[in-house]
């Protein structure tokens, strides 16, 4: 058994866990996809499939053959090796302890500062 994606338009419309065959006989578009991929890799040191594990609502880039979430913001850009979009300011090195949110305005008013800290 396999988990596998069904895609409308290019979004994930739902996952399902089924045997190939099975799969064979559904309507639509359905794509494999791996539990134990995240980021690019395998999470168990195997082979990476489709850049992340499918969810509803996910994008499937069929030219990429991957999935990745919806775009979180207009400036952050997709890294096509990890499938994971990155923001275009890096988070700041002490975000192990103060959390941050991303300011989309305040990074479009100066393209240099994006991140906010959370009380």
């Amino acid at each position: 058994m396999a988990h596998y994606a069904k895609i409308i338009d290019g979004v994930v419309d739902q996952v399902i866990v089924a045997d190939a065959d099975i799969v064979a006989t559904l309507d639509g578009t359905w794509i494999q996809t791996s539990y134990n991929t995240l980021g690019g890799q395998h999470l168990l040191g195997g082979t990476p499939l489709r850049g992340n594990f499918a969810g509803k609502g996910m994008v499937y880039d069929a030219e990429l053959d991957a999935f990745y979430q919806q775009q979180p913001y207009n400036s952050w850009t997709l890294n096509t090796t990890t499938f994971l979009w990155e923001p275009p300011v890096a988070l700041p090195s002490d975000s192990d302890e103060v959390a941050y949110e991303w300011n989309e305005v305040a990074y479009e008013a100066d393209n240099t500062t994006g991140w906010d800290e959370v009380n």
